[in-house]
């Protein structure tokens, strides 16, 4: 990435360079040209005046005082009463530069060699090549310091995403004085908060778990051993077959237990969340796919909802949703949000065919799929918004909608979740 910085930046500087060093080039020589011609005419003017006053005061022309007065030109005077004068030496024609000034009586022409033009010429385009690669190496620097400013920040993100990726769930507290990659960092840092909480809470289940199903298997195994010691007693095996069946039940209430404890831990996760922000995200992510398939994506509702949830859950059940209607739907898929007093609702439903009639009842359970997938999409989908608090219910088949049904944000600030009987 660092080459692409630096090619990207050292290409838009030559360009611009160019851009302006070229044209200067070409105007600096054109004004060298100019001011040159502009002197010899000027030159010649003024003998010309000099010589009609000369002769006018009857005074005789000296070539060797002209030459002295007029060093590197070379003089040509024809003018009337006068034998023509030539002072200095003549450049080679093919570097001579002549300017001329005319009158009633003549004229006077000058000429010096251009090689002395070109000079000058060369001295200006040397100065302006020097600023060129001035210019280039003031953007080499900047480029430099740019293409580390920039990939330097992202090579760290990049050793924190992999470190938090092996379950190194440390907040770095970097920042890089760039605002997009700092709130990178910052999303990165909340991400190890989260999942330090998750890693410590799972650890703590699986403790608990351990602990609490320790003693109902120990029971239920001292059970069994009882029941094969006594296998010719029909008695005492009845008996201990009703015991374990205890320790059965026993055993289930504590898996139940552990998973209620489980889901209160996942609805602690969840948060006020703005509900426009996940849905148009899903817009703009799924909006690309829904094109090439000539359809598109319509949102319409309540604008503004927040709701209790977590995210990525929410992101994740839209998801598919929308793939699912992608591949099985048709027409324009229209996402209405609504809500009520006692929910948060998102609608999501297509113009297709809808789901077959012996489906209806069974598009949520595993492994339950009318067109050759998974079947796990939409069990997925309900158990993530199920964990979040919510519902996920398809409430009407032709054309298929499929609703999602949130809690709504406590006025408080503090999100009460009920799970099971109070």
């Amino acid at each position: 990435m660092r080459r692409r910085l630096l090619s990207s930046m050292l290409l838009v500087a030559v360009i611009a360079v160019l851009l302006l060093g070229v044209p200067l080039g070409v105007v600096v020589v054109r004004l060298i040209h100019d001011e040159a011609a502009t002197e010899l005419h000027s030159e010649a003017t003024r003998l010309l005046i000099g010589v009609e006053y000369s002769i006018s005061q009857e005074q005789s022309i000296d070539p060797k005082q002209l030459e002295k007065n007029y060093p590197d030109r070379y003089i040509q005077v024809f003018v009337q009463g006068v034998a023509p004068i030539a002072a200095g030496t003549a450049p080679p024609a093919h570097r001579q530069m002549t300017e001329e000034a005319r009158s009633e009586n003549g004229y006077v022409r000058v000429s010096q060699d251009a090689a002395q033009v070109q000079q000058g010429v060369r001295a200006r385009l040397v100065l302006i090549v020097a600023l060129i690669l001035a210019a280039l190496g003031v953007a080499v620097g900047l480029a430099i310091v740019t293409s580390l400013r920039l990939t330097l920040p992202l090579q760290d993100l990049a050793r924190i995403a992999e470190r938090l990726g092996s379950g190194d769930a440390r907040p770095s507290r970097h920042r890089y004085g760039i605002p997009e990659l700092d709130r990178v960092a910052q999303v990165l840092d909340r991400s190890a908060v989260r999942i330090a909480d998750l890693l410590g809470r799972e650890r703590e289940f699986a403790t608990d778990a351990s602990h609490q199903l320790r003693t109902p298997l120990t029971g239920l195994n001292m059970r069994l051993e009882e029941i094969v010691a006594a296998a010719g007693e029909p008695a005492i095996v009845r008996e201990e077959g009703e015991a374990a069946i205890v320790q059965v039940e026993r055993l289930t209430a504590v898996i139940d237990e552990l998973l209620a404890a489980a889901r209160r831990q996942r609805h602690a996760q969840a948060e006020a969340i703005d509900v426009d922000q996940v849905l148009d995200q899903q817009v703009t992510e799924w909006e690309p796919a829904f094109r090439r398939a000539q359809r598109s994506i319509k949102l319409v509702g309540s604008r503004g909802l927040r709701a209790l949830a977590t995210t990525g859950g929410l992101s994740q059940a839209v998801a598919t949703l929308l793939e699912n209607s992608l591949q099985h739907g048709g027409g324009t898929v229209t996402i209405t949000t609504t809500s009520t007093e006692k929910s948060i609702v998102i609608e999501v439903a297509d113009q297709g065919p809808g789901i077959p009639e012996e489906l209806g009842g069974r598009v949520f359970e595993r492994n339950v799929s009318g067109a050759g997938g998974t079947g796990l999409g939409l069990t997925l989908a309900r158990s993530i918004v199920a964990a979040d608090g919510g519902r996920l219910e398809l409430i009407k088949r032709r054309p298929a909608t499929f609703a999602i049904f949130l809690r709504h944000v406590e006025g408080d600030g503090r999100y009460r979740v009920v799970s099971g009987p109070a």
